[in-house]
């Protein structure tokens, strides 16, 4: 059977209002279709958990390839930008086995939750300078904030100087932008440019990388690239490649959590006072935050061979987005699933951070970033509230669920 159409007007999933409050959406279409198409693109959301679960055990069927991206088409609607001939790297998040294993043992040792531990004091002090200036000033814009700190955690370990971390945090935000869906041409044009961009300053770097000091104890993952170069495990191309998208997936999904943990304290004062009075539960707070607001709403799947998921055929080049965004409000596996709840019995059970070979590998560093945050955050104010004068701006995007202005007001605890 062919994947029901999700709604008359395919070009929904790219309104406005879609993309600036996507939950609502994906409730009534995995109520309606737990897996439907978009138009006449062969692309698929799938919205429930089991399926998503299903999806992700089948990677003969399901490739993480990244072939295609629905965006908005000339006349309005949904259309597929084909990446194939582009020259589009697949690597890490978008490689298949054998060369996602390769990938990922070159950087797994250097990420590991003993050496992320390590890392706490460094990233308290960058938590602690970043907010200084916003707490004189009585609050402002959050975002520069929550972006500036993922972009300087990356630097730290692939080995860049800290001095450029202005260009770090463009660079770390650009990834959703390339998938956003619904993106201006002439901003496509500057994301082509700054990436061409990024990929000189990284292939410089990853050039001056000394391979031999890839077993040390402090070693960078840019001499961990090296030495995969140097061992023939990897070229250039793709130690670049993986490079650049360690900028989005530890930039962009961790700013996107740390600014929806500062929005969600804001829009509910008592949750804050909780967390005042037992910083115990911040973790966990994090935990209900990535499940709430899943800083990617999903990822893309393309498929290999014709075969069915749910009761739907698919073809050879159809595309899946696993809506990592509807799984995890999904009312058959969490009970009050859209309530931010602080005594679930198993915090971790959520796809906020992908599930099974491809979870995400920097999981531990943006869950100690944001902890950091919030706790720097709760202990120096008594109250956080939204700036009625200005509104929170979510990223244009279909992909990516991130504050991009977040105008807070605060009061300061006393001392």
């Amino acid at each position: 059977m062919r994947a029901p159409a999700y709604a008359d007007d395919p070009s929904e999933i790219l309104a406005p209002e879609t993309i600036a409050a996507p939950h609502a959406f994906y409730a009534r279409l995995r109520k309606q279709h737990p897996i439907c198409r978009i138009g006449d693109t062969g692309a698929h959301l799938v919205l429930s958990w089991d399926l998503v679960e299903e999806a992700l055990g089948r990677e003969d069927d399901f490739s993480a390839n990244l072939t295609g991206v629905v965006m908005r088409g000339a006349n309005g609607h949904p259309s597929i930008f084909d990446m194939r001939g582009t020259g589009a790297i697949q690597v890490i998040a978008t490689a298949d086995e054998p060369d996602h294993g390769i990938h990922r043992g070159l950087l797994q040792p250097r990420l590991s939750p003993a050496r992320i531990e390590r890392m706490t004091a460094r990233i308290r002090g960058w938590v602690d300078a970043s907010l200084s200036p916003w707490l004189a000033a009585s609050g402002g814009d959050f975002a520069p904030i929550a972006e500036r700190i993922p972009a300087l955690a990356i630097a730290h370990l692939l080995g860049l100087p800290e001095g450029d971390v202005d260009r770090f945090r463009i660079w770390a935000m650009m990834g959703g932008d390339m998938l956003a869906g619904d993106a201006e041409l002439s901003r496509l044009r500057f994301l082509g440019e700054e990436t061409a961009r990024m990929f000189d300053y990284l292939g410089a770097h990853l050039d001056r990388a000394d391979p031999a000091t890839a077993d040390a104890p402090d070693a960078t993952l840019m001499a961990a690239l090296a030495r995969g170069i140097a061992d023939g495990s990897i070229d250039r191309e793709a130690a670049i490649g993986i490079s650049s998208v360690l900028f989005g997936a530890a930039g962009e999904s961790t700013a996107a959590l740390i600014g929806s943990c500062l929005f969600r304290l804001a829009q509910a004062p008592e949750i804050a006072e909780r967390l005042r009075a037992a910083p115990g539960l911040v973790p966990r707070f994090v935990e209900e935050v990535v499940r709430l607001e899943s800083p990617f709403n999903f990822h893309y799947r393309v498929v290999k061979r014709a075969c069915r998921l749910g009761e739907c055929d698919l073809e050879p080049e159809d595309r899946l987005m696993l809506a990592w965004a509807s799984a995890n409000r999904d009312e058959r596996v969490f009970e009050a699933p859209d309530e931010l709840r602080l005594d679930r019995r198993f915090p971790k059970n959520h796809v906020g951070f992908g599930r099974g070979a491809h979870f995400c590998i920097g999981a531990h560093l943006a869950r100690l970033e944001a902890r950091l945050v919030v706790e720097a955050v709760l202990a120096r104010t008594i109250r956080i509230d939204l700036d009625a004068a200005q509104p929170v701006v979510h990223a244009r995007s279909i992909f990516v669920r991130r504050p991009e202005v977040l105008p807070l007001r605060i009061a300061l605890a006393a001392g």
